[in-house]
């Protein structure tokens, strides 16, 4: 490595520090309101919260503040490098469930709690700085897939995987939505159930059109799958010339998808964990607003393993798209 190159990852490494430590401290502050007044970050239904995670926000902002601030004067060291990852890793949990607050927003409802949202998203931008900085004196490496039109076989098998199993999925969507009757339940009452919990008007008439919003965010998601792996996919970057660099379009079709899989992915897995407890008798699954337990088992396989399925095969998509579309490295003067 040149002195040249040294002093730029150097460089590149302290504004992603700097970035992250902005943040850090923001982050610090709100969980530190949130504690002091009593305010719940993790909301789970029924008008309740769990109380004190403002401290454990507050704790993760300044252990990050504290870690990129010292990448600023020091460099990024190796230990250094690892506290980056633990915290991000961190950010990354508190950022859970994400994805259904902006699916809520998206057609016109509220979400639980305006607080514990604000929280997934500070936690999230925060996972992508540490992350970014984690990686900030990192070369991209030669790679034999840089620049290829298509995945690999894995990545084209992971598009299949995840396309077939939302299948099951949007069938039983549409199913209720045209009116039909599945696991004992009607598409009235179902119509019924959602007008019942809150449901918006967007919603609400989508689903009177024979229209489930579910089953089009699933084909939505199935177009992403295969944008990650075909050629036609890599036309992203062009739909936005405006922007400056490769960088900020290649995370237009890279942001939705690592959202994506970091939500579905650990709550399919975490759901399919479950219903093997429940199928084994080990508890019970209650059966809400279906009928019977039974039921609300089977709609339970079906949906937890498309997300699980779905968010492991988005995983694998993006990072073969990430990978075929990293900026080439550049090579030193006089090495060609």
């Amino acid at each position: 490595m040149t002195s040249d190159e040294r002093t730029t990852r150097t460089c590149r490494a302290a504004r992603a520090a700097r970035a992250a430590t902005v943040w850090a401290v923001l982050y610090a502050v709100f969980g530190l309101a949130c504690a002091l007044s009593g305010v719940s970050l993790l909301y789970h239904g029924g008008g309740s919260g769990v109380p004190g995670l403002g401290w454990a926000v507050a704790a993760v902002g300044v252990a990050s503040a504290s870690v990129s601030a010292m990448v600023v004067l020091y460099g990024l060291r190796p230990a250094l490098r690892v506290l980056l990852w633990v915290l991000c890793v961190l950010a990354g949990i508190s950022a859970f469930s994400l994805l259904m607050d902006v699916i809520t927003l998206m057609f016109g409802q509220g979400v639980d709690s305006a607080v514990s949202a604000v929280n997934k998203a500070l936690a999230t931008i925060g996972a992508v700085l540490l992350a970014a900085t984690a990686r900030s004196d990192r070369q991209p490496a030669d790679s034999a897939v840089q620049g290829a039109p298509t995945g690999s076989w894995i990545a084209q098998g992971a598009a299949w995987a995840g396309t077939l199993a939302f299948v099951p999925y949007a069938a039983m969507k549409l199913l209720w939505a045209f009116g039909g009757t599945f696991a004992g339940t009607t598409g009235e009452e179902m119509l019924a159930i959602s007008r019942r919990n809150g449901a918006s008007g967007i919603f609400l008439t989508l689903e009177s059109w024979g229209l489930d919003p579910t089953a089009l965010l699933a084909a939505l998601g199935v177009f992403l799958l295969w944008g990650l792996v075909r050629a036609w996919g890599q036309v992203f970057p062009r739909w936005t010339l405006f922007l400056r660099g490769r960088r900020v379009p290649r995370l237009l079709p890279l942001t939705p998808a690592l959202l994506g899989a970091a939500t579905l992915a650990p709550y399919g897995v975490l759901g399919i964990g479950y219903l093997v407890l429940a199928a084994c008798g080990v508890t019970t699954i209650r059966r809400g607003d279906f009928p019977s337990s039974g039921d609300a088992l089977l709609v339970g396989w079906i949906g937890m393993t498309a997300f699980a399925v779905y968010g492991v095969a988005l995983a694998i998509t993006a990072h073969s798209y990430w990978l075929r579309t990293r900026p080439a490295r550049r090579m030193p003067a006089g090495t060609a």
